[in-house]
């Protein structure tokens, strides 16, 4: 069956059981006449994609698409509409993780020091961008849980929660070895060190899971509650993806080992020599987020960094998503990053995929994230021309049915372009200025 035929039945049988339901939204939403590029199926010229109740309910061509008879359309004719983008590697919000007193500290979470109001979330939603994995750095083995952030309009940082069914944060865990973490005691001085402290915390979180069985949920025998090694344990049951920064190759075989002695789930990042090793990393069924940037510099080991890596892996048949690490590359130039790795050998399908359905696999999110598909969030973007194309600009921005940029607002539009006041989350204000806070959007 087409699979455009699957999109129309699929929309068909959504829309009856949105019929029968109160809707949460007055009316729902069908842009029409761009040509949309669902990332998980050929792209339809002309379609429609019809939002109702924050989640997509039809995707397909104009002729073979149902849109309810109250929707308001929304003409986008001559536009591209594809997936709101994901970043799994973010420093927005300018977050803190671990501190000086260890390597270690998977007790740390970002969310406690992210400021919603910042405006790089602005910048974000400019570039497209709609969830982001927000990390703490990588100073340390193991500098804390992430969160990852849907960039709703926000005033805590409960508005940006992606949640399990359990209503719990969802994020990962952020890993690092190589250079950064290396330092004075009790910090690691050398490669092996590291890998050696890793393995003895792992070890350490073994036992405390242990203890905890032989207890059998009597409190007298339960050990006193550790919070260090509940998160290792997120770690060690599978409940969380580490998220490992690693650039040599020799540091990503070093992440592989220990992924295998101790079972844990991993993506590996950054991954600046991933090209020296792309069998290898086949074979053992490895992810990897990559950067891509266009300028030398930086630190020695990322020197044999390739804008090629992406090909290459391609080519390998190995899962890799972009990312940007900003402030390392500005999420406004998300998109760019991805034309970057198709001018060095990467299919153009596969690098729009990088952005967004390969990112949103790597968290565990491509349920709900990452392609135009029925039933899963309303999050895209509105594109003036082909992703790809370094003259396209990002017009509007939506998530769960929500506009949350649109370049044709001024305010909007200066976290855009840049000038002055874009880099603040408040107003520039004087004796003879307007001295209102911004709104948050």
């Amino acid at each position: 069956m087409h699979a455009h035929t699957v999109h129309t039945l699929a929309a068909a049988a959504t829309l009856a059981l949105f019929a029968a339901a109160a809707p949460a939204q007055e009316h729902p939403l069908a842009f029409v006449g761009a040509d949309v590029l669902p990332i998980s199926g050929p792209p339809i010229p002309g379609g429609v994609v019809v939002v109702a109740e924050g989640k997509i309910v039809a995707v397909g061509p104009a002729e073979s698409t149902p849109i309810p008879a109250d929707a308001e359309r929304l003409d986008c004719a001559g536009k591209v509409i594809m997936p709101g983008l994901v970043d799994t590697h973010s420093h927005v919000g300018g977050g803190w993780g671990g501190d000086a007193s260890g390597p270690m500290q998977a007790d740390v979470r970002i969310l406690d020091s992210i400021n919603v109001r910042d405006a790089g979330f602005r910048k974000a939603r400019a570039g497209g961008l709609t969830t982001l994995n927000l990390m703490p750095g990588s100073g340390h083995l193991l500098s804390g849980q992430t969160i990852y952030a849907k960039l709703r309009k926000a005033s805590t940082i409960d508005d940006f929660f992606m949640k399990d069914a359990a209503g719990r944060p969802l994020g990962g865990m952020k890993m690092a070895n190589g250079t950064n973490s290396q330092k004075e005691p009790p910090f690691p001085g050398t490669r092996s060190k590291s890998a050696a402290i890793v393995r003895q915390k792992f070890l350490k979180a073994q036992d405390y899971r242990r203890k905890v069985a032989e207890a059998k949920d009597e409190p007298a025998k339960m050990p006193d509650r550790d919070l260090e090694m509940e998160g290792l344990l997120d770690v060690l049951d599978g409940r969380v993806v580490v998220h490992h920064h690693a650039h040599r190759a020799d540091d990503l075989m070093t992440v592989l080992r220990l992924r295998d002695e101790f079972g844990f789930k991993v993506v590996l990042h950054h991954a600046s020599e991933a090209w020296k090793i792309a069998d290898q990393l086949a074979k053992s069924g490895a992810s990897c987020s990559v950067i891509v940037v266009d300028s030398p510099g930086g630190k020695i080991e990322a020197m044999d960094m390739s804008l090629a890596t992406g090909a290459i892996l391609e080519k390998a048949g190995v899962p890799c998503a972009i990312h940007t690490d900003d402030p390392v590359t500005d999420s406004r130039l998300f998109l760019r990053t991805a034309g970057l790795a198709v001018r060095a050998g990467m299919s153009p399908a596969k690098a729009l995929e990088a952005l967004t359905l390969a990112g949103a696999k790597m968290l565990e999110l491509d349920g709900r994230i990452g392609s135009l598909d029925v039933g899963k969030d309303a999050d895209l973007i509105v594109l003036s021309g082909d992703p790809l194309s370094v003259k396209t600009k990002v017009l509007q921005t939506w998530i769960e049915g929500d506009k949350v940029f649109d370049r044709a607002d001024p305010d909007d539009r200066l976290f855009a372009v840049g000038g002055y006041g874009a880099g603040r989350d408040q107003k520039a204000h004087a004796c003879c200025t307007d001295e209102r806070i911004s709104e948050t959007k």
